[in-house]
């Protein structure tokens, strides 16, 4: 009789199977499952996720980075989350992935960056012609050669750690586009004031203005910006190398831009393509007066009437207490 109970009890593959069947428990590509490291192979792993038959992750699977061997990644008896990459095969074994998991997180985590505007560093790993390429967060990132802010070489890049900044974070085009130029402005600009004159070198002349280093990074002096005088191009006023004081006009951190001006600085209109030493004498004095203007111009017309309104209030009130 006991004999029989135990007997009664067993639970059988097939009646396994057939709960399955019965419940329907289906796994489907795209779904995230948890399970066991269940033996590893020389290419890949048999994992136990509850199907009927253990599912396998391919190395190449196993991690957003490459790695050799799969003891790199997993161990023996080891539970974690799988991704669901691919419908049963004939043999009805599901295919796994552990590198669409870091993927996915990958994704959300620049994202999450580029929204706080975070500045990262990362290596270059390679260049070509367009620019350079990083990783960031396991994710292949490009630097436009545009947004390379190095004398060097691109060639001379690789290996070097740049500190960077997102332009462009788009899963679905699968694009991630980054500024070192940006990332140096920045902190440039973390040290610099709206209207403060700078000392800086002529590094490149276009029929639309001057590129001017101040420290490391470059701003513009736009054409319309060296004098009150006409001017036909920067050539008739500066040369490169020329040492100039400049003064900013305009930080734009998102656009990673420094606008630079030398016609604020004109003590009489001309005196840049007349004079230049004499701005370069008087340019402290003349950012002060155009600081103070500006400033002037920005604060808020209810302002001005209240401090007004106070004024003539103490005014009011001055000859009751010389009374006392």
């Amino acid at each position: 009789m006991v004999n029989q109970q135990k007997a009664d009890i067993g639970f059988t593959h097939e009646d396994f199977a057939a709960l399955l069947d019965k419940y329907d428990y289906h796994f489907s590509p795209g779904d995230i499952v948890a399970g066991t490291v269940f033996s590893l192979e020389p290419r890949g792993a048999l994992i136990d996720i509850g199907a009927k038959t253990a599912a396998y992750i391919p190395i190449q699977e196993m991690s957003i980075n490459r790695i050799e061997a799969p003891e790199e990644v997993l161990q023996s008896n080891e539970t974690r989350e799988f991704y669901i990459l691919s419908d049963e095969n004939e043999e009805g074994q599901l295919t796994l992935s552990i590198r669409r998991i870091e993927y996915m997180r990958a994704w959300e985590r620049v994202r999450q960056l580029k929204a706080e505007d975070a500045t990262v560093r990362s290596s270059v790993f390679a260049t070509n012609r367009g620019g350079a390429l990083v990783r960031i967060e396991g994710l292949r990132g490009f630097i436009p050669g545009s947004h390379i802010s190095t004398r060097k070489p691109k060639e001379d890049l690789v290996g070097e750690e740049l500190p960077l900044k997102f332009l462009e974070v788009d899963e679905d085009r699968n694009r991630l586009v980054l500024s070192h130029r940006r990332a140096l402005v920045e902190r440039k600009m973390n040290r610099l004031e709206l209207y403060e004159v700078v000392v800086g070198t002529v590094r490149g002349l276009k029929p639309y203005g001057a590129f001017i280093d101040i420290g490391g990074v470059s701003g513009l002096l736009h054409i319309s910006e060296i004098s009150h005088d006409h001017i036909d191009t920067p050539h008739s006023v500066f040369n490169v190398n020329d040492e100039v004081k400049v003064m900013i006009i305009d930080l734009d951190a998102d656009r990673g831009r420094i606008s630079l001006s030398t016609k604020q600085l004109e003590p009489e209109p001309g005196d840049m393509v007349k004079n230049p030493q004499l701005v370069y004498d008087k340019a402290e004095e003349m950012a002060t007066r155009y600081r103070e203007k500006m400033l002037q111009a920005q604060q808020p017309a209810d302002l001005v009437v209240e401090e007004d309104v106070e004024i003539d209030a103490v005014a009011e009130e001055e000859p009751v207490g010389a009374a006392e």
